[in-house]
């Protein structure tokens, strides 16, 4: 059987060497898994230390994904195991490890190209916003979808969303809309698209280029080689369906905005609708704690956002909403979550801080994130 996540170096015209990584699950869309997650970070962490090594490549095996997001399954079997309110062990191996993760593609001190192909939801999106050179293909679909599971959108989303223009991405945040390649580029989660069938001539022109070990103008030379590859993004979903998005989210409060997605799933742009729509069927606790979180992290430095970030998502490993969606959506496929509660109005004050609350001993996992890696 083959490793979940593959690697291999190739060498470039002023002998330095780039680094490949590739996500190697295509059965899963790529789902990003703990093992997948304990072989990529050290493998990073090596090269980064390597002085041979100009930079680095991330791209994932198969036509459809980069990848769908990460291993929720998994996480739902460990709280089902465990029991209610208590958490997976599990469940803080995962989030700790994959956030450690993303924090080090944030700051990596080479250039990091990751090639996002397809599908890239969730989990994927954390590790594609974070690389220096994002690349999506021209028939991209992108998403944070975490309402519809019982989570938020985690992975420094509620960082990531928060500088979005205007309130677009309180907007993707509360309703899971799917969104293409123009999109990603409006909202600085990428920075170039290109065919995915173009991936081996940019591969061969990263060799052909002599790179200086330079982290500056190494990125530069990065930027001019992927420029010659780039194609006309489609029209951005957010731009076009600006007005209406900023209408409904144009509120100071959640329960505000709750008034006006629902109106707009009468909406007769299939887009508009089928993302109101998408609110009024995802979790109520969800929706609160992507609003609260996204308040908290105005201006938020990373590493701080992401150790919040932690608390909550092992926070909703023990609320019932995150076993359930992932039941509803993923296990069963019923699509008919009974999430508790199951009304906006419902969701206390208590409920957030409950769901934010430390629950380690010590040092929190993460406290030396902006220290070392």
């Amino acid at each position: 059987m083959s490793a979940p996540v593959t690697f291999g170096t190739f060498p470039t015209a002023s002998g330095h060497s780039f680094g490949h990584a590739v996500l190697n699950n295509p059965a899963a869309l790529n789902a990003l898994t703990l093992p997948m997650i304990d072989l990529l970070d050290p493998q990073l962490k090596s090269w980064a230390e390597d002085d041979s090594i100009a930079g680095v490549v991330l791209s994932a095996a198969g036509d459809k994904a980069f990848c769908a997001g990460g291993d929720v399954v998994s996480l739902h079997h460990a709280s089902k195991r465990v029991g209610a309110g208590v958490v997976p062990p599990e469940a803080e191996a995962f989030f700790e490890r994959e956030y450690r993760l993303d924090y080090r593609i944030h700051t990596y001190p080479k250039p990091i190209l990751c090639w996002a192909h397809g599908i890239v939801m969730g989990g994927g999106v954390g590790l594609m916003v974070g690389a220096s050179h994002r690349v999506v293909s021209p028939n991209a679909r992108i998403a944070m979808p975490e309402i519809h599971i019982g989570l938020y959108p985690d992975v420094a989303g509620t960082w990531f969303l928060h500088r979005m223009p205007a309130r677009t991405g309180l907007f993707l945040a509360l309703t899971g809309a799917v969104i293409n390649a123009g999109d990603a580029l409006l909202g600085k989660w990428a920075d170039a698209v290109i065919e995915h069938a173009q991936f081996s001539n940019v591969l061969h022109a990263i060799e052909n280029t002599s790179w200086q070990g330079e982290l500056k103008s190494d990125k530069e030379k990065l930027s001019a080689l992927l420029k010659q590859f780039e194609v006309k993004a489609p029209t951005p979903l957010l731009h076009t369906h600006a007005k209406e998005i900023d209408a409904v989210m144009n509120h100071d409060t959640l329960a505000e905005i709750d008034v006006s997605l629902r109106a707009l799933q009468q909406s007769e742009v299939a887009w508009l609708a089928k993302a109101a729509q998408a609110y009024a069927h995802g979790s109520p606790t969800s929706a609160a704690l992507s609003f609260e979180l996204m308040k908290r992290h105005a201006g938020a430095d990373l590493a701080d956002v992401l150790r919040l970030e932690y608390q909550a998502s092992v926070g909703c490993c023990v609320h019932p909403d995150f076993p359930e969606g992932v039941r509803a959506l993923l296990v069963d496929k019923d699509k008919s979550p009974k999430w508790n509660p199951g009304k906006l109005s419902e969701v206390s004050e208590a409920t957030i801080h409950d769901l934010l609350k430390p629950r380690f001993l010590g040092l929190h996992p993460l406290n030396d994130l902006s220290i070392s890696l």
